[in-house]
């Protein structure tokens, strides 16, 4: 049973689904997985190091399995990023390129990860986004969601979403989510989207109790802090707006810096004041610690449930972020701030507490990790690795590399791809096929990327190397038939204009 509804509907239905006795798993039962996801977060977490950020739920849920520190997207879009999650499959397999589309277009048959969870006897639940919403437009719908992959959906929209839009301030006047635009909410927390969806999905976890002849996937999709970036006033007042720092030295930094590596940037980010780049980040902060507060009332449920000893708990991005490094905001470039991304792992029984890997790994691995630890059936054609002899040894290097992908052009002047290779020392990146840049980026001395040595001479044998690996990782990335599957009319998704990222 397939239902499609907000969260009242929900509630007439779920008891049917779930029950309502008492009777409980046997000792070896198969593990629930409670996936939650924020939007456009960067890496800027306590527990990655950071001194500004007030993130005190996610550091606490960092101590309790492992955090991958080169954890990266496989492109830094909404759209593409999650449907290469969902499918374990690279862009050039899943032929998700741009916002908007789902996989059902281009690879109708192909078993999401939720969808493989449902087939194996889970009850999967999403609450918010998971495959791609257009922000803040979406909110409040399905979005680009797949009805596949779920038996319970809600939909939940808040002040953010249904009162305050004439209210926030926008570099671009009347736009949202593809543009730098915040807001320091008066309103209630209980009444923002975020805080309403942890209230569906505490309702989920509260009935998933008590009833247990089932494992649980459920999937949380959280929209900060993604633009515009709406939070109640309380968390903008953690942060000191004079004290933010702003990035110096762009016009050097940028001098060695192939023209395609900064095509993100828009005009309007340009144009911004220092003061004004500071109420930006302020405004970006307070909605990561929003997020972080409501990641924290999911994870005291679960707790209060003990649901916690037999629940593997996922945390991840859809991609990172640019707050003025290299002069960029938010996302679509190919630097370290806009491909890396946050990801913990908590897998009882075989992650250590406060553990921290430091192996470059993709996200397209998150699918086939799942599985193997849940024991259940997975598509063969995943292009990911397992994780899990890194959650039991994370001293283990994996493939030792991660590859992201972005678009540059369109198809009226020629659209090309530009690829990055991340090594555990090295970030090296081509701009179609090199023929429109190269960039060398040494971490071990220069993990702000300020630096491009791919020119110099005697680095070539360092260049050579990695452009080789490079072409083996984009094979890689490419179905058996090498051809991109097109796209078709999508029968699944409903159909939005495209306005918001």
């Amino acid at each position: 049973m397939i239902v499609q509804s907000t969260f009242p509907v929900v509630l007439l239905i779920v008891g049917s689904l779930i029950g309502f006795g008492s009777v409980t798993y046997a000792q070896q039962s198969p593990p629930n997985v409670l996936f939650i996801m924020s939007d456009d977060l960067a890496n800027l977490m306590g527990a990655y190091g950071d001194p500004l950020a007030k993130t005190p739920n996610l550091d606490q849920l960092a101590g309790r399995g492992l955090r991958f520190d080169r954890a990266y997207c496989a492109f830094p879009l909404c759209g593409p990023s999650r449907n290469a999650i969902l499918t374990g499959l690279y862009p050039n397999s899943n032929g998700i390129l741009r916002n908007g589309q789902i996989f059902r277009q281009t690879i109708p048959t192909h078993c999401s990860l939720p969808q493989a969870f449902r087939l194996s006897g889970y009850v999967t639940a999403r609450v918010g986004k998971l495959y791609h919403y257009n922000v803040p437009n979406s909110i409040g719908t399905d979005g680009h969601d797949d009805p596949a992959s779920w038996e319970l959906e809600a939909n939940p929209a808040g002040v953010d979403r249904l009162q305050e839009h004439p209210k926030i301030k926008s570099l671009v006047p009347n736009q949202f989510g593809g543009t730098l635009s915040w807001y320091a909410s008066p309103a209630d927390e209980d009444k923002h989207t975020d805080s309403l969806l942890v209230d569906d999905a505490v309702w989920m976890l509260e009935r998933f109790a008590v009833k247990r002849d089932r494992p649980f996937f459920l999937s949380v999709g959280l929209f900060r802090p993604h633009t515009p970036y709406v939070a109640p006033d309380k968390y903008f007042k953690l942060f000191d707006q004079v004290a933010m720092p702003v990035v110096r030295g762009v016009e050097e930094d940028r001098q060695d810096i192939p023209a395609p590596a900064l095509a993100s940037g828009k005009k309007e980010q340009d144009a911004m004041s220092d003061d004004l780049r500071r109420e930006v980040l302020q405004a970006y902060y307070a909605s990561i610690s929003f997020m972080d507060s409501q990641v924290g009332r999911v994870i005291q449920a679960l707790d209060r449930l003990k649901l916690n000893d037999n629940t593997i708990i996922v945390f991840t991005s859809d991609h990172g972020y640019h707050t003025g490094q290299h002069g960029l905001w938010q996302k679509m470039s190919l630097f370290e701030e806009s491909a890396r991304v946050p990801l913990l792992i908590i897998a009882p029984g075989v992650t250590k507490p406060g553990s921290a890997a430091k192996t470059p790994i993709s996200q397209v691995d998150i699918y086939p990790t799942l599985a193997e630890l849940a024991g259940i059936s997975k598509p063969s054609n995943l292009q990911g690795q397992s994780l899990v002899p890194i959650l039991k040894d994370p001293s283990s290097t994996g493939r030792g590399w991660a590859i992201t992908q972005v678009t540059r052009g369109n198809e009226k002047n020629g659209e090309f791809f530009g690829y990055t290779l991340r090594t555990s020392r090295y970030r090296y990146t081509e701009w179609d096929g090199g023929k429109r840049g190269r960039e060398l980026y040494d971490h071990e001395s220069d993990p702000l990327e300020k630096s491009n040595l791919a020119e110099k001479s005697e680095l070539k044998p360092v260049v050579d190397e990695l452009s080789l690996l490079l072409a083996k990782a984009v094979a890689s990335t490419k179905p058996a038939s090498g051809m991109t599957p097109a796209l078709k009319p999508n029968l699944w998704a409903p159909t939005l204009t495209e306005i918001d990222e």
